[in-house]
């Protein structure tokens, strides 16, 4: 089943119902509400829901937003920061999402879990292979370094995500939601592909599954960490669904299925029909290039 985020329309959209039209009008009879939902939103969302008009696949945390935010804020409460208090609001924030997935009958939570601090690296590879550098000694050293460093700094943020997650999980398992641990595009962000062998060892619940964002996997990929097939391969026994997009060389995101370097026909064999298949698109692509991008992958993948 293929869905469309309204992460490409929100921003336009001060009337949910209006929003979901417009998704409904591309031919989409399923959307994700992404973590740039805000509380006004929500009255129409819900009339729509109500009356049939669209159906909510999953919903992106934190969804809908804080009261007082009013941008895209997945990251604005992680279940691995130090602070007790912005743990405690991780907690509190992904519980109304819960909540509002139950009230409109979305079976999954896609989740973002945190980061281990320490300096940006990933945005300093992605310069330098933007600049044809990624063969260069200095490439390699920073590599090296980010390895290194991460493992010896993470234990203790890991230990806070794991800890916060098994305080949301239960609340998830009795409302029959899934929640989605999505795969992360900066290289610092929990859990490291390395680590979920180990982390589906420590949640062996059925609620809690693997999410794979095809933009984020490639990135990791184009620098140079990780093989994209072979990565989903390894994460299929637990895998729930996609974001789908496309990354232009050698980190340009959420641009049209087609344009760039995400080999889609090589992940077919892992897409199963169970699967939700959500459309993750830049609000700057034009209503022609989502229709474009949507076809392509069904060309693909097959219809449903």
């Amino acid at each position: 089943m293929y869905s469309l985020s309204t992460c490409w329309n929100s921003h336009r959209h001060n009337d949910g119902r209006a929003l979901l039209r417009e998704i409904r009008e591309l031919g989409f009879t399923h959307v994700e509400l992404s973590h740039g939902t805000r509380i006004s939103l929500l009255p129409g969302i819900l009339e729509a829901v109500a009356a049939g008009e669209m159906k909510i696949s999953s919903l992106h945390n934190f969804c809908p937003l804080p009261m007082g935010v009013n941008r895209s804020a997945p990251n604005l409460y992680q279940f691995s920061a130090e602070k007790p208090r912005e743990r405690e609001l991780a907690i509190r924030y992904t519980l109304k999402t819960l909540e509002f997935a139950e009230r409109v009958n979305a079976p999954l939570v896609v989740l973002h879990l945190g980061s281990i601090e320490m300096k940006d690296y990933t945005d300093k590879l992605k310069e330098l292979v933007a600049r044809g550098e990624k063969d260069s000694p200095k490439y390699q050293q920073l590599c090296e370094e980010i390895i290194e460093k991460r493992e010896a700094r993470k234990e203790k943020f890991v230990e806070r995500t794991y800890d916060t997650l098994h305080k949301i999980l239960p609340e998830a398992e009795s409302r029959g939601i899934k929640l989605g641990v999505e795969n992360r595009e900066a290289l610092e962000e929990i859990p490291l592909e390395s680590d979920f062998t180990f982390f589906f060892r420590e949640f062996a619940s059925p609620a809690i599954t693997y999410w794979h964002d095809t933009g984020h996997a490639q990135i990791k990929e184009n620098l140079g960490f990780i093989h994209h097939v072979l990565h989903l391969e390894s994460m299929v026994d637990r895998l729930a669904g996609f974001h789908i997009h496309d990354v232009q060389p050698p980190a340009r995101d959420h641009c049209e299925p087609g344009t760039g370097t995400v080999d889609f026909a090589a992940l077919k064999s892992l897409v199963q029909p169970h699967h939700l298949k959500v459309f993750e698109f830049s609000p700057m692509l034009t209503v022609e290039e989502v229709t474009r991008g949507a076809e392509h992958i069904r060309r693909i993948w097959g219809p449903d």
